[in-house]
């Protein structure tokens, strides 16, 4: 098969590499039908994340079941399936608590791989979730963003507390803050504020659901947040970026007694001690564990009632991968799908 390797900074290469294979009886092979460029392989592609070796690309996954394993027992050739980008047992404590990203048995960035015509999946019974049938075309690119940007997304809100009444804010406007407005909007919040600089990003959010935009950045957005809301603060702020700026931002957004959930994956963050200590700022996130969430995503995409898929702005021949990565790297693609 033929599947995506970085080799170096913007030194992505579409190329011949070894049929996945069975390894361990808990395993399924899928056929991909469609996968995508994540905001965090921007960071390995940058050079920000070291590249020492060659590496696999790709985490985002939906397709048709090849094989299983001797021990695989609910996953079926056949069935189309949705997977977390962690593989997870589904059954441990942890897992069991809803941080199938914790899983005692979790298997970090599984299946890597999967910006090729083909993936081995760990833990099948445990990562994949079937829908109740074959999707038409027009619902994979929503079904694909679950398994990644749009669960991410919707964990960003359930840890920052969104709902009714509440306020929400979403620092960062790339996949995952745009799905984290859908989320948002869906756990019933009264007011969302997107953070956005950028034209055809703000109409996104506010098509999914936004009422409000700040171009600000900073303290600037701060301060336009306090005004917004009072000078108190949102009840609720999403941080999907992970830099400094963001965090910071996100935190001194946030009224006293509210809830930041951050997702952005942390490069260089340091939070001081003493303003968090006086904040009563609630910080809750990490890793999203996509798996908990799955089955009620996967049924509000299958019955119509969301399109996360929109995120996806640019569709390439899988062929084509190193375009998508230089498309989101240059902010001229907010998410590129990839069709093999």
């Amino acid at each position: 098969m033929k599947g995506t390797m970085l080799y170096g900074p913007r030194d992505v290469r579409f190329e011949e590499r070894p049929d996945p294979s069975i390894i361990e009886p808990t395993d399924a092979i899928i056929q991909l039908s469609a996968a995508c460029v994540c905001g965090s392989d921007l960071w390995p592609y940058r050079g920000i994340d070291p590249v020492r070796q060659p590496v696999p690309m790709g985490h985002e996954y939906v397709g048709i079941v090849e094989e299983v394993g001797s021990a695989v027992r609910n996953i079926k050739p056949g069935q189309f399936v949705v997977g977390s980008f962690f593989a997870s047992d589904n059954t441990c404590e942890i897992c069991r608590s809803g941080y199938q990203s914790a899983c005692i048995h979790r298997q970090p960035g599984a299946p890597t791989g999967a910006q090729a015509e083909y993936a081995r999946i760990p833990l099948a019974d445990g990562t994949l979730v079937a829908t109740p049938g074959l999707p038409s075309a027009d619902l994979i690119p929503s079904l694909l963003s679950a398994s990644d940007v749009f669960g991410t997304g919707w964990f960003a809100a359930d840890a920052a507390t969104a709902g009714p009444g509440k306020t929400v804010a979403v620092v960062g406007d790339g996949a995952v803050g745009l799905c984290a407005v859908i989320a948002a909007r869906q756990m019933g919040a009264e007011r969302i504020i997107a953070m956005s600089r950028h034209s055809d990003r703000q109409k996104l959010a506010l098509e999914f659901g936004a009422t409000d935009i700040v171009t600000e950045r900073g303290d600037e957005g701060v301060a336009k947040i306090k005004e917004l809301t009072g000078g108190l603060g949102a009840h609720s702020v999403i941080e999907a970026v992970g830099t400094q700026e963001s965090m910071m931002q996100a935190i001194h957004s946030t009224r006293p007694g509210g809830h930041v959930g951050f997702v952005g994956v942390l490069h260089g963050v340091e939070i001081p001690g003493a303003p968090y200590f006086f904040s009563h700022v609630h910080l809750h996130g990490g890793p999203a564990p996509v798996r908990r969430y799955l089955p009620e995503l996967i049924d509000l995409i299958w019955n119509r009632k969301i399109n996360p898929g929109k995120v996806f702005d640019l569709t390439l021949p899988l062929a084509q991968v190193a375009e998508g990565y230089r498309a989101m790297d240059e902010r001229r693609a907010i998410k590129a799908l990839l069709r093999p």
